[in-house]
């Protein structure tokens, strides 16, 4: 029974780390391909790692690899969302199907603060998103 167990979880973090890969070539900019690697790959590697407390049942085994997936899921989305911001900062494109940029206007370059209400008045939104790109060739 444990090695149908082991065998579900082993396949569904094999594949999903399988599917974070594929996420890196098929979406189309910086900040899809970020959040699409994180997930799934978090997900991916704390499944492996719960097949390999699960079969090694030794205390320091089981203990390491708690430890490992409970920091993994603390400091992956941390990691990625400062990622993102400073990709945010430096100017690095959306794609150009996207909609709207709701953080455009919204910080404060000096500080680099969020600011609850728009700094410039204009009523133009095309003018305030600077990062959405106009081709494709721009987000790669």
């Amino acid at each position: 029974m444990i090695e149908i167990v082991l065998a579900i979880l082993s396949t569904v973090g094999a594949l999903s780390i399988l599917f974070a890969s594929i996420g890196i070539l098929r979406m189309p900019d910086f900040y899809l391909r970020l959040s699409v690697t994180v997930k799934a790959s978090t997900l991916g590697v704390g499944l492996l790692l719960i097949c390999a407390a699960v079969m090694f049942p030794d205390v320091s085994v089981t203990t390491k690899a708690i430890a490992i997936i409970f920091f993994l899921i603390i400091t992956a989305p941390i990691g990625a969302h400062m990622i993102g911001r400073a990709a945010y900062f430096t100017g690095t494109p959306l794609w150009k199907g996207t909609i709207i940029d709701e953080l455009a206007g919204m910080y404060n370059d000096e500080t680099h603060e969020l600011e609850s209400e728009e700094s410039d008045t204009d009523d133009d939104r095309e003018d305030d998103a600077p990062n959405i790109a106009k081709t494709d060739e721009e987000t790669e």
